[in-house]
């Protein structure tokens, strides 16, 4: 089987509850794939995002493109790659409990990985 980027919502992926929202950077900003758009919190922490795969994943490596970091990085986007042996999942939850500044933005989420099996 092909690996692919299983946090696309092309592969359909959907964000399905984010604690804040704003209408210019909505939480599907995450997975849409376009390197311009982002998602961006309201001001309080924490924040937190559950994406949906609607299928059984296997993830070996997950990168998470943001700007949240609690060292500021001026006008650089801080990645965060976790490599998973083995790691199944449906659903993946992300909390964001502080950050530099008062608010954050998650630019990208990207699994790595094959789908296992649809759900039943």
């Amino acid at each position: 089987m092909r690996k692919v980027d299983l946090c696309l919502s092309s592969e359909g992926t959907e964000v399905i509850l984010a604690t804040s929202s704003d209408e210019k950077h909505p939480p599907e900003n995450i997975i849409d794939g376009n390197p311009e758009t982002f998602w961006t919190t309201t001001g309080m922490f924490p924040q937190e995002f559950i994406i949906c795969f609607h299928k059984h994943v296997r993830i070996e490596r997950l990168v998470i493109q943001s700007y949240f970091d609690l060292v500021h990085t001026e006008g650089q986007l801080q990645n965060e790659e976790i490599v998973a042996r083995d790691g199944h999942a449906t659903y993946l939850r992300f909390i964001i409990v502080s950050a530099f500044d008062h608010f954050a933005s998650v630019h990208s989420v990207s699994a790595e990985g094959i789908a296992v099996s649809n759900l039943s």
